[in-house]
C-alpha cells in the first residue's frame, strides 16, 4: 500500500548535501547571475542579493526540506499526510503537485537547452570555433538548434543518461554521481578562474562584477536581486521536498540549508569570475542569456590562446551543471511513481524518461519547424511554445509554489512539528517563523507581480 511505502534514505551527509547543490547549481548560475549582477551595482548587488539569500532564501529551503523529511515519501504523499496529521485545510495538497507538475513540466524543456552543451562541446572538441566572428558564432547557433533530428537525438542523449542515473537509486545512481559530479564542476570552475586570470582581462572582470555602484540600484534592480536570490536556490522547484525524503533524522536541517545557500552562491560567483575576463578581453558584449554561452564565448574562445582546450573544459563544465540539476527535477516524478503496488524503480524512471522526451519534443520543434508558432499572437505576444512554457514554468508555477510552501510551513504546520524538525534555538526559530509568515510571503508576492507585468 502507498501508506506503508518507505523510501531508501541517503547513506552519507555529503551525497546528501552534493546533490542537492547540484539540484540548486543550474545553466542559470553559469549566465544570468553574474550578467545581472554587473548589469545592476555589481558589489552593490552582490551583497544585496547575499543578504536576500540568508535572510529569506534559507528560511524557504529549510522549510520545504522539514516539510520532505517530515513526510519521508514522494511530495504528493508527504502533503496527503502532513494535512491530515496536521488538520490542515486540503488545498494545501496542491503543494504536493506543483511539486511533481513543475520538475516534470520544466526538465522537457531545460533537457533540450542542456542538449546543446553536448552539441558544443562536440564542436569544441573538434576546434571549430577557431577564428569564428559574431556573425558566423550566429549563424552556427542558428543552424545547430534548427535540425529538428539532430536536437530531438541530442535531447533524447540528455534524457538517456539522467535516467540511466535515477534508475539506479538514490545512492547508488544520484549520490554517487553527485559525488564525483560537483567536486569536477568546482575543480572546472578554479581552472577556468585561473585561466582567466592569466589570459583575460581579470580587472575589468572583477569591476564589472564587484565594485559596488550604487548608482545603479533601483527598485527593480532590488526585486531582481530578491528574484535572484529566492529561485537561484531551487525554492518551488520539487527537487528540496523530495530530496529531503530521503534525510536521517541525525542530519541537520538548518546546517544543511545553510550549507546548500552557500554552495549555490559560490558557484555563481566564480562562474563569473571564470566567464567574463575571458569576454572583455575578447572586447566581445557581456550580455546574458542563451546568446553569452553559444554565441559570445565561442568567439572568445576562437580567439584566445588554448582556447580550444578552454572551450571544451567550460562546455563540460556546462553540462555538469545541467545534468545535476536534471537529475533533480527527474527524481519528483520517480518518488511518485515508485510508491504504487508493484512498481519497479527501473521501470518507472524509464517510463518517466520517455514522457519527459515527448514533451520536449515540443520545445525542439519550437526553434525550427514550429519557430512561427505564435498560440497568443492575437494577445499581441509572440512568445514561441519554448517561451510560453518556460514562462508558465518560471514566472507562475514556481513563485507559486515557493509561495504556498512558506505560507504552509509558516501558518499550517504547528510550532510542535516545526521545532521538532528544525532542532533550532528559540532565537533562531522565530526568526525562521518570522520570516515564512511575513517576509517570504510578502517578498515572493512583490517578485510574482514583477515577473508578471
Amino acid at each position: 500500500m502507498i501508506d506503508t511505502y518507505r523510501h531508501e534514505t541517503w547513506s552519507s551527509r555529503t551525497g546528501f548535501l552534493l546533490a542537492s547543490i547540484g539540484a540548486a547549481v543550474g545553466l542559470g548560475n553559469l549566465w544570468r547571475f553574474p550578467y545581472i549582477a554587473g548589469e545592476n551595482g555589481g558589489g552593490a548587488f552582490v551583497l544585496i542579493y547575499i543578504g536576500f539569500v540568508m535572510l529569506l532564501g534559507f528560511p524557504l529551503v529549510a522549510a520545504e526540506m522539514m516539510i520532505g523529511r517530515r513526510g519521508h515519501k514522494s511530495a504528493v504523499s508527504t502533503m496527503r499526510d502532513l494535512v491530515r496529521g496536521e488538520n490542515a485545510h486540503p488545498v494545501w495538497k496542491a503543494i504536493g503537485w506543483l511539486s511533481l507538475i513543475v520538475p516534470f513540466v520544466g526538465l522537457s524543456y531545460y533537457s533540450v537547452v542542456a542538449a546543446w552543451t553536448l552539441d558544443f562541446l562536440w564542436l569544441s572538441a573538434f576546434d571549430t570555433f577557431s577564428g569564428i566572428d559574431s556573425a558566423a558564432a550566429e549563424q552556427l547557433f542558428g543552424d545547430r538548434i534548427g535540425r529538428p533530428l539532430r536536437q530531438s537525438i541530442l535531447h533524447g542523449t540528455f534524457m538517456a543518461i539522467t535516467v540511466l542515473v535515477v534508475a539506479r537509486g538514490v545512492n547508488n545512481g544520484i549520490a554517487r554521481i553527485a559525488k564525483i559530479l560537483m567536486p569536477m564542476l568546482f575543480g572546472l570552475l578554479v581552472l577556468l578562474v585561473v585561466y582567466s586570470i592569466v589570459s583575460g582581462d581579470i580587472r575589468e572582470g572583477l569591476r564589472f562584477l564587484f565594485a559596488p555602484d550604487f548608482s545603479q540600484m533601483t527598485g527593480t534592480s532590488v526585486l531582481m536581486a530578491l528574484g535572484q536570490a529566492l529561485f537561484s536556490v531551487s525554492v518551488g522547484g520539487g527537487a528540496l521536498i523530495t530530496y529531503s525524503a530521503y534525510m536521517p533524522r541525525d542530519f541537520s536541517l538548518t546546517k544543511s540549508a545553510a550549507i546548500i545557500c552557500i554552495g549555490d552562491t559560490l558557484v555563481a560567483l566564480l562562474a563569473g569570475v571564470a566567464i567574463f575576463p575571458i569576454v572583455f578581453a575578447s572586447g566581445l558584449s557581456s550580455s546574458g542569456g542563451p546568446g553569452l554561452i553559444f554565441m559570445t564565448l565561442p568567439i572568445a574562445f576562437g580567439q584566445m590562446p588554448a582556447g580550444h582546450l578552454v572551450g571544451t573544459l567550460f562546455f563540460f563544465l556546462l553540462f555538469f551543471a545541467a545534468f545535476s540539476t536534471a537529475l533533480a527535477m527527474l527524481e519528483p516524478m520517480v518518488s511518485y511513481l515508485i510508491e504504487r503496488p508493484g512498481a519497479n524503480r527501473t521501470r518507472m524512471t524509464v517510463l518517466t524518461g520517455i514522457a519527459t522526451w515527448a514533451v520536449g519534443l515540443v520545445s525542439v520543434f519550437s526553434f525550427n519547424i514550429w519557430a512561427d508558432v505564435h498560440p497568443l499572437g492575437w494577445l499581441d505576444m509572440d512568445k514561441t511554445l519554448f517561451d510560453l512554457i518556460d514562462f508558465s514554468v518560471a514566472n507562475i508555477l514556481i513563485p507559486a509554489n515557493a509561495l504556498l510552501l512558506a505560507l504552509f510551513a509558516g501558518w499550517a504546520i504547528s510550532r510542535a512539528t516545526s521545532t521538532e524538525e528544525l532542532g533550532s534555538s528559540p532565537s533562531m526559530y522565530a526568526l525562521w517563523r518570522f520570516a515564512l509568515r511575513y517576509l517570504c510571503p510578502i517578498a515572493l508576492t512583490l517578485v510574482m507581480i514583477d515577473l508578471l507585468t
